[in-house]
């Protein structure tokens, strides 16, 4: 029995003693550093005693280690850095990482003047730019599963090279009280700031399990221009959000090539200058500068981190024979903070362009549009709920952003300039001037295209006013719309139009309504009588004032006859369930026939009987997508910011016999794509691919027309070389591609580069088939086939920038016929003209 007891007694010990062997928790705390700089170091794989699988990757530089296991060994590890294991882990542990000695560049010599060297391999600059490609780091903001941080911009307009007889010029009588706002510049030459854009965002951003971003403006603060939506949108669309780890860096939707960027050397000359001290941090100080001074390529100086090789801040500065529209000069300066070795996160960007309208002399007078972004208030891993990304009602009420002078005191990084102060100042005089509110009308008018005559009541299109077309000869249009604030949640256009040939008057109206702008649900309609150009687009814009093409020829190849008179009334619905997706659904009754019957036939058959109008009912339903579209103000119509987002649409069209007397049921659905895109230093490209099928016999007025070009003129996503109506398909599918290398082929030639032309080179395809059925059903069954037997194909180059001065905006097309050359009427070669006004 005692035996019995005392077995039970050290079983029992013993089973203690094992339990807490294997179940015991042992924790080990510490701190990991820089052995050199004592810098924080975060990132750290920890193994604990022999095993190979790391029980911790540091976010922080504080560590602590719980393991269910005694702890008699541990090691550290780090990319770049030399292993480092202890066996002590008694205490709080400071751990001090040495960075590996073959990472590390031996020795650099610095000089202060310019160095040519060999090859690239001799140049020290060289193995320190290998070193920031090793170690390229990414936006930050992608690691978190969430995160949040707040974006203060400032964007400022300064009228600059401002003289004595600038300033007694006729125009500013009475105007003259703003010079005493302007401030002495480095060149002795005055600066008039003449506008002043504050604006305060919270961003907030989840990766996982879903990625999801909301970018919201909660501030707004305009000096006297809230209600001129042309030149807010002029100051946001300047500017690009850029990364200098990139390759390409985007200006003006034109890229540049990075200095940080891997292929840099093939750009750039570097030189190591020096090493200074970058918020407490050494730091090398590299300037580069293009070999070639005339392509689109930057100078300045990088500063790099001689422990990490972080790029810890960086200026860029464009060259005095930069090729950019209306564009003097561009400078940007960086600033990031590095909060380990694989991300970085911005902390300020500071960007100045000086735009010339006329000349790029360096005393000509100049506009000067400085934005300045500081990034503050870094949150991480914090939890976000989902009501954070829903779009609110409130956001988009006019009032959301007005905030008071409190507000403003306490919101901004840094308080303004006394110059800056003025600005709003100054701006709330001019807004009581009669004289200053004339200019600024007129330069509202121009950008705008609409005149306003009384509140709420603008004239317009002022472009539209003269055209000339084969039917009417010469043609009046008069047009106006309601316009009383830029976030207007109803909108009423008409027009009236008369030709002088033909003596007949033509109309169209439309009055759209939003109920909602968070998803932007609206209801609209119209009727119209007008004679209009079809077969110039595949994918077609709905709406009764989209754009007709019969005013719009003056100049043409050949004579066109091939005009159609339109009766058309249309209603449509369409929302936004989510951000840049729009659902739309048009019911529309029209009926068509020839404007021109006697040089231009519609005339076909039903059921027997030969008939000259086509009338029509039909129901389309259209998915658009617009990912990453920006647009400015929340009303009916919206202005879009300069972006490369691309365009999506998908429409299927139902047409619905017997419904008010339509003649056909049938099925049609379309697609399109369009994207551009900045390949590189190389300039960019522009594609367009647009497909459809009509699954139903149709006459010609409804048919797929693949769209042609017979005036002189430059129309995007039209075959310069076809005819009106020269190939028609029940399927079809179309590719354009078209390619501007921003001068980078013209500037090697001597003499012609001084001339800063640009070259364009672009090919078209089209392929699509026409039933038998759908031939034979229109009067002139034989005139009309598709590009069946082979792809029919256009080819051709361009040059742009044809101009004196800042003011290149002509643009000439030299187009080729690829193949059907041996059709009637077949245009072989042509030359196209146009203005283009773009950087």
């Amino acid at each position: 029995m005692m035996s019995t007891k005392i077995y039970n007694f050290f079983f029992l010990t013993i089973s203690l003693f094992t339990t807490g062997f294997f179940f015991a928790q042992t924790s080990v705390s510490g701190k990991t550093t820089d052995s050199k700089t004592n810098k924080d170091l975060i990132g750290v794989t920890i193994f604990i005693n022999d095993k190979k699988t790391p029980i911790l990757n540091t976010k922080t530089a504080q560590f602590n280690i719980v393991a269910d296991t005694i702890i008699y060994k541990i090691r550290f590890e780090r990319k770049n850095y030399s292993a480092y294991e202890t066996n002590s882990i008694e205490g709080t542990l400071d751990i001090k990482l040495s960075q590996d000695k073959e990472s590390a560049i031996a020795e650099v010599v610095i000089k202060n003047s310019k160095q040519k060297y060999k090859s690239k391999k001799e140049n020290p600059a060289y193995a320190i730019m290998q070193e920031v490609w090793k170690r390229k780091r990414d936006n930050g903001l992608e690691k978190f599963n969430s995160y949040s941080y707040k974006e203060y911009e400032k964007i400022q307009f300064d009228a600059n090279n401002i003289d004595s007889a600038f300033m007694n010029r006729k125009v500013f009588n009475k105007l003259d009280f703003i010079f005493e706002y302007a401030d002495s510049t480095a060149n002795g030459k005055m600066a008039l700031p003449v506008f002043l854009n504050e604006s305060i965002y919270e961003n907030y951003g989840v990766n996982q399990p879903t990625k999801k971003t909301k970018k919201l403006l909660i501030a707004q603060k305009t000096s006297g221009f809230q209600d001129n939506q042309v030149v807010a949108i002029t100051a946001k669309n300047l500017y690009r959000d850029i990364n200098i780890y990139d390759n390409t860096l985007n200006y003006f939707d034109i890229g540049f090539p990075s200095p940080v960027g891997t292929d840099g050397f093939s750009t750039y000359d570097y030189n190591i200058n020096d090493t200074v001290s970058i918020s407490g941090n050494r730091a090398y100080k590299i300037r580069y500068e293009p070999r070639r001074k005339d392509v689109l390529a930057f100078q300045g100086y990088l500063y790099i981190d001689t422990e990490t090789y972080a790029v810890l801040s960086a200026t860029l500065k464009s060259t005095s024979k930069i090729n950019v529209n209306f564009i003097n000069s561009i400078s940007t300066e960086l600033e990031y903070s590095n909060p380990d070795d694989e991300t970085f996160l911005p902390k300020k960007v500071i960007t100045k362009i000086e735009l010339t309208p006329f000349a790029k002399k360096k005393n000509s007078k100049s506009l000067i549009a400085k934005r300045s972004v500081d990034y503050s208030n870094y949150q991480f891993n914090q939890s976000l709920a989902d009501e954070v990304f829903t779009r609110k009602k409130e956001e988009y009420d006019d009032n959301f952003v007005k905030k008071n002078d409190e507000f403003w005191a306490t919101a901004r990084p840094d308080s303004l300039s006394k110059q800056e102060q003025g600005v709003y100042e100054m701006l709330e005089k001019l807004q009581e001037t009669p004289k200053f509110n004339r200019i600024v009308k007129i330069y509202e008018t121009v950008a705008s295209r609409y005149y306003n005559i009384t509140k709420g009541i603008d004239l317009g299109p002022i472009t539209s006013i003269y055209g000339k077309n084969e039917v009417e000869g010469d043609r009046i249009r008069i047009g106006a719309r309601t316009y009383f604030t830029q976030n207007d949640a109803w909108r009423l256009e008409f027009y009236n139009a008369y030709g002088f040939k033909d003596q007949q008057y033509k109309y169209g109206v439309e009055g759209r309504y939003m109920f909602n702008r968070v998803n932007r649900f609206m209801i609209g309609g119209g009727t119209k009588r007008d004679i209009t150009q079809l077969g110039v687009q595949l994918t077609t814009e709905d709406g009764i004032l989209s754009r007709s093409f019969a005013s719009s020829t003056v100049f043409a190849r050949g004579e066109n006859a091939s005009l159609s008179s339109v009766i058309q009334t249309s209603f449509f619905t369409s929302i936004e369930p989510w951000k840049n997706f729009q659902v739309r659904v048009d019911g529309t009754l029209q009926s068509i026939k020839s404007a021109n019957p006697e040089d231009f036939n519609l005339m076909y058959t039903l059921n027997g009987n030969l008939r000259r109008t086509a009338n029509d009912s039909h129901v389309t339903i259209s998915l658009i997508a617009r990912p990453g579209a920006k647009f400015s103000q929340t009303g009916v119509d919206r202005y879009e910011h300069s972006t490369l987002a691309p365009t999506i649409v998908l429409k299927y069209t139902r047409g619905i016999e017997g419904l008010f007397n339509a003649d056909f049921n049938y099925n049609k659905l379309q697609f399109m794509f369009y994207k551009p895109m900045i390949l590189g230093s190389w300039g960019k490209t522009f594609l367009n691919f647009e497909a459809g099928k009509n699954f139903d016999t149709v006459p010609l007025a409804l048919q797929n027309i693949i769209p042609a070009n017979q005036s002189y003129g430059l129309v995007p996503n039209t075959f310069a070389q076809l005819n009106y109506y020269e190939f028609v398909a029940d399927t079809y599918s179309t590719l354009h591609i078209e390619h501007h290398f921003n001068g980078k082929i013209l500037s090697f030639i001597p003499l012609i580069k001084k001339l800063k032309l640009r070259e364009v080179a672009f090919i078209r395809g089209a392929y699509g088939s026409l039933s038998d059925a759908s031939k034979n059903i229109n009067l002139d069954n034989l005139k009309y086939s598709a590009p069946d037997q082979q792809i029919y194909y256009e080819y051709g180059f361009g040059i742009e920038n044809i101009g004196f001065g800042n003011v290149r905006i002509i643009r000439v097309d030299f187009n080729w016929r690829g193949n059907y050359l041996d059709r009637p009427d077949a245009s072989k070669f042509g030359i196209k003209a146009g203005f283009q006004f773009n950087f």
